[in-house]
């Protein structure tokens, strides 16, 4: 499936990654903006993000928007939280509305993020798992549900309940690798939870996989096929780093410095993909291991 692919969010860090590798694969990539811009290298047509967007002439959309939820909750950015995600997959509704049925692009990935399972323990939480408790899982339902509206247009919908992101380039590394490298790493609270990750390169790619196969619809799982427990990952991170990892956060010091976020970071999400898998998608990072090979290069 080619043609021309829109991405809302495509200047960031995973949308310049979508952008690339749909481009390699031969699509025409046309990126939003709220911002007037000109060309970009991968991105070489942009359009104004408005509350009714216009989405002529495009064969798939991928909407990556969303305020980063790693600061403290208060009211006013749990606002911006809804805003830029509800919000926005509302508005992408509304122009889309405004089409023909004919005229409508065919398929929509739209965001999500395994926090709609709330904290589950050591539960496998495949891609048809419920929805948890609290209020990271209720944003993140309230979201999926914006996103059903869309489906009712007509479109095949694909919510993509994505884990922690690994990229060189990416915000959420840079953090995490921080402490480490002064030194200070070290688990969060007691380490057993679970944390799904995905490399940002088979993330996109299962995004461009998921857009070719019709079979995918729903909820899916965008994390790798083996996460980590918390104190595992802590270790092996510190492995690639060549730094020690001896210290240990605990929740008292995360709801200090986190508010209300703190214990969202201790929350354990065992997720798999396995829609993914079951379709044939092929992760080039299957393995936390082979990640950090190309992450740190070691």
């Amino acid at each position: 499936m080619e043609g021309t692919l829109g991405i809302v969010g495509a200047s960031g860090f995973i949308g310049r990654e979508l952008a690339r590798q749909a481009t390699a694969a031969g699509w025409k990539v046309c990126g939003f903006s709220r911002e007037v811009r000109g060309p970009e290298p991968g991105i070489p047509a942009w359009r104004e993000w408005s509350d009714h967007p216009d989405f002529r002439g495009l064969s798939a959309l991928v909407n990556l928007a969303g305020e980063p939820i790693n600061k403290r909750w208060t009211a006013a950015n749990k606002k911006r939280f809804h805003d830029s995600r509800i919000g926005v997959t509302e508005a992408l509704g509304r122009g889309l509305e405004k089409l023909a049925a004919g005229e409508r692009p065919r398929v929509l990935v739209n965001s999500s993020a395994v926090g709609i399972y709330g904290d589950r323990g050591d539960e496998i939480l495949e891609d048809d798992a419920g929805v948890g408790g609290g209020y990271l899982a209720q944003l993140c339902r309230d979201w999926e549900a914006a996103a059903d509206g869309v489906a009712e247009l007509g479109l095949r919908v694909m919510k993509w309940r994505t884990g922690v992101v690994l990229g060189r380039e990416g915000a959420a590394f840079k953090q995490m690798t921080l402490p480490f490298r002064l030194g200070l790493g070290g688990r969060l609270g007691s380490g057993t939870q679970w944390m799904p990750w995905i490399h940002v390169q088979d993330l996109v790619g299962s995004m461009l996989h998921g857009i070719g196969h019709a079979s995918l619809n729903g909820p899916i799982n965008g994390s790798a096929p083996e996460p980590e427990r918390n104190a595992d990952f802590t270790r092996k991170l510190a492995k690639a780093l060549k730094r020690p990892a001896f210290m240990t956060v605990s929740p008292f010091a995360l709801k200090l410095a986190l508010g209300d976020f703190g214990p969202a970071v201790l929350a354990s999400h065992r997720a798999v993909p396995r829609a993914l898998l079951e379709s044939g998608f092929r992760f080039r990072y299957p393995t936390l291991d082979m990640a950090l090979v190309e992450l740190v290069g070691s």
